[in-house]
């Protein structure tokens, strides 16, 4: 039976956040028979940290189930859709983003593009977000394709509004990350919007889009809705 799936962001940080942190608290409550300091060095040296650990995967967890459609409304509601764009979410997963975007268009189009890795998103496949367009009724909208942001298959000043959520830190190295920004302006059309949302790097992505002649500005942090806390930047292409 097809079921809409949205899947757990970075289900395996989720995992061993949780296996590490209920190991330091056995640690701290069942500490080793050892002298009576030692003990008790080790059962407040590991309480804390496993604590926070534990703490860390749920507000993750949490997030990845229930914050991130209402932390999605919140980065589309920054653009004024008229409803013909032509659209582009980067690293669109299983589709949430590019699926958000699509109910908000009449007669324009949404492009989904991710290299489909289950590290960064659990049940990560491309049939399965097909399958999320299908139920949510928008599959005649979206087109979505296995490419990777360093280098697409799209001609120049091909979108007018290109979005992403937690996607760019994936890319490991500065200089990837550059280049998917650069690769990001180079297919935006003259005065079109990007829509980014991340948790770090972001003085990095806004210094390169501004030395690529945008015009940026950023929303955000927002620390209580979401985890790891997401900033936005909103760049138009002048």
């Amino acid at each position: 039976m097809k079921k809409i799936n949205y899947g757990i962001d970075a289900p395996q940080v989720i995992r061993n956040l949780l296996i590490i942190g209920f190991i330091a608290l056995v640690f701290s409550f069942f500490p080793p028979d050892l002298s009576p300091p030692v003990s008790a060095f080790i059962r407040y040296t590991f309480l804390m940290p496993g604590l926070s650990l534990i703490a860390a995967g749920g507000l993750m967890y949490g997030y990845a189930r229930w914050g991130k459609s209402k932390h999605r409304d919140r980065l589309l509601n920054l653009y004024a859709w008229k409803g013909n764009e032509k659209v582009l979410d980067v690293g669109t997963g299983l589709g949430l983003l590019m699926i958000g975007v699509a109910k908000r268009l009449t007669t324009g189009t949404c492009y989904g593009i991710d290299i489909f890795n289950a590290y960064d998103l659990s049940d990560n496949a491309i049939e399965q977000t097909k399958i999320n367009a299908e139920l949510e009724n928008v599959l005649q909208k979206v087109h979505i394709l296995n490419e990777n942001i360093l280098k697409t298959s799209f001609e120049d000043n091909s979108f007018d509004v290109v979005v992403s959520n937690l996607c760019l830190h994936n890319i490991y190295d500065s200089t990837g990350r550059a280049q998917a920004c650069r690769e990001i302006v180079r297919i935006l059309k003259m005065n079109g919007t990007v829509i980014l949302s991340d948790f770090k790097n972001m003085d990095e992505y806004q210094t390169t889009f501004e030395q690529l002649g945008m015009n940026v500005r950023k929303a955000g942090t927002y620390f209580l809705t979401t985890f790891p806390p997401l900033t936005v930047i909103i760049a138009t292409k002048q």
